[in-house]
């Protein structure tokens, strides 16, 4: 250990320190801008000058070793003289030059300010303090109303690059996106250079960003003191969730997974702690690993530069590939003694119905089908998702103490309160089909699409006829397609209102339709049904794109005079459903007959009741339902006094590996295909459809992941104390 001095505080440190290091551990704030936590020093900046007792110079402190005795002092008028002589030389090129100005909240921008940067540049914030760090640390130092030479660079400010922008007007040559991306992630694809008489980035090879080996991380972005280097998506005023610019596939999950984490670890063939981190959020990964609709997929900032990451296909893979190892940190806290009744066995009661086992309590779920799932059970058909994965997953809902009856329909809440339940979830989907509202939809052979691929999946014998007509364009729709297909019918005709770039159907799940030879007729609507002899003929409106809807999709509206007519044996109507609620509950419903709640806690308007899941939001997705189930574990369990703390941590693996490398090909490199069942074998059976990732996919697709995570584990950069404007304006004289 080494002992010194610094402003008259002794401080012990270990040998090898800088004098910078020294005075953060001592809580004394010497100012710099090139300096950041996890980086090489190299003293570009030149502002963090200290006096040393016994030298005639001034030192850098972020590149000088503390010796034993030594004596620093870092606060003195010389000092503070240097240092404002530093800041002057590097605002000298910069276009914010009005950093200096004491006034200059009132003041206007500058002509030679392109970017109008003079006004604005509060908002080019530090992502992870809210502030300009340069702005700080002029605030720090103080310029007062000194006057010095400014000259603008007049650089072209690039903008191609689809992640970030880059703009060296603002740069102030300190080097840390260059010490970042060669000495900490070791892919050395930034370097710098000489230009006009400074130092700047630039592209290692002299051209691009992607030509020099770019892995699009971000992290030098994470490190810029400036806004030279900056997200597109940027916008760091107070409130808004950094995740959702930093790493927007994990915000974009409704039910938190770390989607990066996990990413990553498939990458490096941690298969069994991958799954683990699904498993920390959601109690269904093998489910959503085939049906999940992969918001994440839409916000992976990979799909910018060529296609996103293939979340949802991973997620299957490890899920399918458990070893269990998730087990082995989970935790079961002792028995609370109290019952929770849930009523509906979907994604958003049995989720809800786990966590709360793991919280100690008594969940009894109530499922009026003879078979627990919901829509996973059946809404979607075992092409996609096979019953024994759902069985296996239920299973593992009951081995934590989830009991669930089955045939067993809730008329009265009261009658739960009566039976010693002391919180009550409902969570009853949204299983009955909308009317289409056009003559002859209650003639035989019309079916909604919900009970249609309700009783396929319960195992009823169902015949859809030779010639099958479906309406809707959801993802209903295609399942009732594709299933009817599966049944024997030789001929299926979708019929959509909107054109294929509206349909609510998930693109992979349309795209497997038309392979399938599924046709379909878009831009016509239904207006009567009729028999004709032992057939249904449906008659149809030609329909066009008129503004947008509530939906923000363009309103279809019919063409006078366009009707059409075709024949066929059955009609599948799968427009949308609405939630079943009795009327004895005595809830506040609303449009669509949901049940009203409190968005934050799901509460209805009765004590101690929740809902969520479809009844609350209309048909909605799996993982939605999964969030929605997470969020009322939580309420419940503050309800009966607990602390409403769902989460858990299964694995120990929390890191991205900072070092990655270079790889020529990283950016060319292609989405992994998901391997398929041949169309023909497809035919007459319900075998699941996509066969899922080998090893050796899996893990080049995870590799393909450009880490925005890694931006997380880089420290913040320490900002200097605040100073008010009014202590800033008394230091200053004649103001």
């Amino acid at each position: 250990m080494i002992t010194l001095v610094i402003d008259g505080k002794q401080v012990k440190v270990n040998e090898g320190t800088t004098v910078l290091e020294a005075a953060r551990e001592a809580g004394v704030y010497i100012p710099t801008l090139c300096y950041h936590p996890g980086l090489p020093s190299d003293g570009s900046c030149e502002l963090c000058l200290v006096e040393i007792e016994d030298k005639e110079d001034f030192p850098l402190a972020c590149v000088t070793p503390v010796t034993e005795g030594m004596v620093v002092h870092t606060d003195t008028p010389q000092v503070r003289s240097l240092q404002r002589d530093v800041l002057k030389r590097i605002l000298s090129h910069h276009p914010c030059a009005c950093l200096t100005c004491w006034r200059r909240e009132r003041c206007q921008p500058y002509d030679i300010c392109l970017r109008n940067v003079a006004v604005t540049h509060r908002c080019v914030l530090c992502p992870r303090h809210g502030t300009c760090e340069l702005e700080a640390v002029v605030d720090y130092v103080g310029l007062g109303e000194e006057e010095f030479t400014y000259s603008y660079r007049n650089l072209p400010v690039d903008t191609d690059n689809p992640l970030f922008d880059r703009d060296y007007n603002l740069c102030i040559s300190c080097g840390r996106c260059v010490r970042m991306c060669e000495g900490v992630r070791g892919i050395g694809a930034v370097t710098m250079v000489d230009y006009n008489g400074e130092r700047l980035p630039a592209p290692a090879n002299g051209e691009s960003l992607i030509g020099s080996g770019c892995r699009f991380c971000s992290a030098c972005v994470e490190v810029c003191p400036t806004g030279a280097l900056m997200d597109k998506a940027a916008r760091w005023e107070p409130g808004i969730d950094r995740e959702a610019v930093v790493i927007p596939c994990h915000y974009a999950c409704p039910a938190g997974i770390d989607v990066p984490l996990y990413v990553y670890l498939i990458g490096e063939g941690k298969f069994a702690e991958a799954l683990a981190v699904i498993r920390e959020k959601v109690p269904f990964p093998g489910v959503l690993g085939r049906v999940c609709i992969h918001p994440c997929e839409e916000a992976c900032r990979r799909g910018q530069l060529n296609q996103p990451i293939s979340i949802k296909t991973l997620k299957r893979f490890v899920a399918d590939c458990d070893s269990g190892e998730w087990k082995k940190l989970s935790v079961m806290l002792p028995p609370t003694g109290k019952k929770v009744a849930i009523v509906g066995s979907g994604p958003a009661g049995l989720t809800a119905a786990y966590y709360l086992a793991k919280l100690g309590h008594s969940p009894t779920v109530f499922e009026e089908f003879s078979k627990a799932g919901g829509m996973m059970r059946v809404g979607i058909p075992d092409y996609r998702l096979p019953e024994d994965i759902l069985d296996a997953e239920i299973a593992e809902i009951q081995k934590v103490g989830v009991d669930i009856k089955l045939y067993t329909r809730i008329e009265s809440i009261d009658g739960l309160f009566q039976q010693g339940y002391e919180a009550v979830f409902l969570a009853l989907g949204a299983h009955r089909g909308m009317k289409m509202r056009v003559e002859g939809e209650d003639s035989p052979g019309v079916v909604d699409g919900a009970s249609f691929l309700r009783k396929v999946n319960l195992g009823e014998k169902v015949d859809p006829g030779n010639e099958v007509a479906v309406i809707g364009g959801g993802n209903v729709a295609i399942d009732s397609a594709r299933t009817a297909l599966r049944l024997g019918a030789r001929k299926v005709t979708i019929i959509y209102r909107r054109t294929r770039v509206e349909m609510p159907a998930s693109p992979e799940e349309v795209e497997a339709a038309l392979e399938e030879k599924i046709n379909i007729i878009y831009l016509a609507a239904p207006v009567k049904i009729s028999q004709d002899g032992s057939r249904l003929k449906l008659t149809c409106i030609r329909m066009e794109l008129g503004e947008p809807d509530a939906s923000g999709r363009r309103r279809p509206v019919p063409i006078k005079g366009s009707e059409f007519s075709m024949n066929f044996d059955s009609i599948i109507a799968a427009i949308g459903q609405n939630p079943d609620v009795p009327d004895q509950f005595n809830l506040k419903v609303g449009r669509g007959n949901t049940i009203q709640v409190n968005r934050e806690t799901l509460a209805t308007n009765r004590p101690g009741v929740w809902a969520g899941g479809d009844v609350v939001s209309g048909p909605a997705s799996v993982i939605e339902a999964i969030a929605a189930g997470r969020k009322v574990a939580t309420s419940i369990d503050m309800y009966l006094g607990g602390e409403g703390v769902i989460d858990e941590v299964l694995t120990t693996e929390r890191q991205f590996d900072m070092c990655v490398g270079k790889e020529e090909d990283f950016i060319d490199r292609t989405r992994v295909e998901m391997p398929c069942l041949a169309v023909k074998q497809r035919m007459g059976n319900f075998t699941e459809v996509e066969l899922g990732l080998d090893e050796q996919a899996a893990v080049a697709e995870g590799r393909r992941c450009f880490q925005c995570g890694v931006r997380l584990q880089i420290l913040p950069v320490p900002l200097p104390p605040t100073k008010t404007r009014e202590a800033l304006e008394e230091a200053k004289v004649g103001v």
